[in-house]
Formats: structure tokens, sequence, C-alpha cells
């Protein structure tokens, strides 16, 4: 460790503590402005009769609700092998940062009582989710897609052969314009988490954020955030402060949570 906060006074820190607060206070009410702004979004009526497979078998979108009026859900990559024939076949466990934001997924009864349910949704077949929650441990609910347009229509699997390509909220067109161009490379799981409200028997598809938009959800960020190491990544300010792990989304030391030595 290099380059660490300065030693001074309990007077001294918290003087400054309180010039950060300021900063914080504006940064909050910025996202109260954003979230009224979320929730002022339009919202779209799903049509579409959409089936997954979980415990109970068959289930529709409005299954997933469990009841409440709100439903949040994970899109959990998936990772498969492709044979020579272009056929996926899928692996016998799930994307390591996908688990990791899935690894901080507790209780459900806070969301519970607040009208809301939560579940992850992926494509591979059912009983391969099955047996990997058993082993990872967890309780929430997970419901296979395969074989239905779920994941195109929501862009969580993009393919151009299936459906026109969207990543990022962005078209094909608008990825060239912005210097990443569609390449058959990128066909396949994209992470994200999207939000539908139920009103009556009807579903409405009222948000969906990926990239950037779900790290609050991995990793413990949250908590990272308020030490002095940070997440210990290449790209954090100050400088030389940690060393960096290589245990971002995607990073090279990243690995399932029951493959750690701690």
């Amino acid at each position: 460790m290099e380059n660490l906060p300065e030693v001074v006074s309990r007077e001294e820190w918290l003087a400054a503590r309180k010039e950060l607060l300021a900063e914080e206070k504006e940064l909050t009410r910025l996202r109260d402005r954003v979230n009224a702004d979320r929730r002022r979004l339009p919202m779209v009526r799903v049509d579409k009769p959409y089936t997954f497979e979980g415990p109970d078998g068959p289930a529709s979108l409005l299954d997933l609700f469990e009841g409440r009026p709100q439903l949040v859900v994970h899109h959990f990559m998936w990772m498969y092998d492709i044979d020579a024939d272009g056929v996926e076949h899928p692996r016998r466990s799930g994307c390591s940062s996908c688990s990791s934001a899935a690894d901080q997924i507790g209780r459900l009864r806070q969301l519970h009582v607040r009208n809301t349910s939560l579940a992850a949704v992926s494509r591979a077949p059912y009983p391969v989710l099955a047996a990997f929650r058993e082993r990872m441990g967890w309780t929430f609910p997970w419901y296979s897609s395969a074989g239905g347009d779920f994941n195109y229509d929501f862009h969580a699997t993009v393919d151009e052969r299936v459906a026109p390509v969207q990543i990022f909220h962005r078209s094909a067109a608008e990825l060239a314009e912005a210097g990443t161009p569609w390449t058959p490379d990128m066909r396949g799981d994209w992470p994200g988490i999207s939000a539908f409200l139920r009103v009556g028997d009807e579903v409405f598809h009222t948000y969906s954020t990926f990239g950037r938009g779900i790290e609050e959800f991995h990793n413990g960020y949250p908590w990272l955030d308020l030490t002095a190491l940070g997440r210990q990544e290449e790209w954090e300010e100050p400088k030389g402060r940690a060393r960096p792990l290589g245990l971002q989304v995607g990073g090279p030391a990243m690995r399932l949570p029951d493959e750690y030595d701690v």
C-alpha cells in the first residue's frame, strides 16, 4: 500500500469529513431526482405469452410476480460451449460476474414487504440452473427461459440472427457510430436487470439497465466504496493506493463464489 491518507487530528478529520459530506448530500439529491425520473418513465405492455420453467414446472411471466404488483428480474448470463455446427451446449456453471451479484442476494423479505418480487432468469435448461443454485446455496427464485424469446426481446441475449441487435440500449448503427461496432463475436448473453409492473392481470415493462447500471449489485461495491482502499481496481484514484486485485467484473482473478480461498 502506498499513497495512503494523511494522518491528522480528529478535529482536522472532522473538518475534511464535513467538506465531503456536502458533496455526498449533493449526490444524494441528484440520485433522488434520477430515481424520480426513472419512476416517471413510460411503460410498455407485455403482450407476448412468455413461458418459463421453474421448480414447479411451466410458469408464465405473471407467475414470477408471486401475486405481488412489482417484479425485478436479474438477467443471469450463462456459459456455453459451441460445437462445430454452431450448436450451444450449456456448461455446468454460470457466469462468474453474474454469480458475484447473485451471491449477494439474501433474504427477499425486505422486497416482499414492499410489494416486490425478485427472480433470476437464464437461458440454460432448468435442471442445470437448479443444480448450480444448490451448489451455491442460493435461495432466490430462478427460472429458465430456454427455447423462448424472453431473453432476446429484453436484450439479455443478443443475436442478430434471432432479433435486431441492441446492446446498452444502442442499435447496431448506434454502436458503430460510438466506435464499438457489432460483430458476431458479441453474440450471446449479456447481464442486466429489468423491472416489471402488474396491473390486474396485465404486465408492463418499466425499466432495464445494463453495464455499469448494475454494478451496485456486484462484488459488494457499495460497501467497498466507503473504505480507504476502495474496490482495489486499476482505474481508481488516488493511484498507487492499493494493489489491483483483478476482481472487477470480468477480471482475470474473478472466480465462482465457492472457489475463493477465504
